[in-house]
């Protein structure tokens, strides 16, 4: 069994942030498998086949309860996870899955790490930036995307759960080698 979780925060203000294309992307998959979402694991939670979808409700910065509830619940180890997250640091259109690995700054993935004790867990980065100079980085990521940003966001939504689709049936070397670049 496999979850896939998406980064972001729940509230309708929040919808279209830089900060909630983890979201984003699993929504598409959710619409795709056509996947009715419940409530439970502090999340919204969706299951199909043998993967586990996951939009905690916990807002970024306690992402963690929510995954710990998942993985405690389906018994789960760190390495059954996939965490999709912003990334300031990649240009917007750019996708980056990663093995394990630190933070990087981003207060969701601390979270994870911190309260499931591991960092080995597989990531895709979706890149919102770069954030504008003199721009505080709270502002930028939880800012909607601009109108020239939205015309790409589509395209680098749907191909990115075109990504996690390929990654659930082969394996993280695949997808890196075909997936880690920019797109648009």
């Amino acid at each position: 069994m496999k979850a896939v979780i998406g980064l972001g925060n729940p509230e309708t203000k929040y919808l279209k942030t830089r900060h909630n294309i983890g979201f984003m992307i699993v929504d598409k998959l959710l619409a795709r498998n056509n996947i009715v979402l419940s409530d439970k694991f502090q999340s919204f939670f969706g299951k199909k086949d043998n993967v586990l979808y996951l939009l905690p409700k916990t807002y970024m910065n306690l992402s963690g309860r929510a995954v710990v509830e998942l993985m405690n619940f389906y018994k789960l180890n760190i390495r059954d996870i996939l965490v999709i997250c912003d990334d300031t640091t990649l240009e917007l259109g750019t996708l980056r899955f990663r093995k394990d690995g630190s933070h990087g700054g981003h207060n969701g993935l601390k979270s994870i790490i911190n309260l499931t004790g591991s960092s080995d867990f597989d990531r895709l980065k979706a890149g919102v930036g770069p954030i504008p100079q003199n721009t505080p980085i709270e502002n930028f990521v939880l800012g909607n995307f601009t109108q020239e940003e939205s015309e790409k966001l589509d395209k680098i939504t749907s191909l990115a759960a075109d990504a996690v689709e390929e990654y659930l049936k082969t394996n993280i070397m695949y997808v890196q080698n075909k997936y880690n670049k920019k797109h648009c």
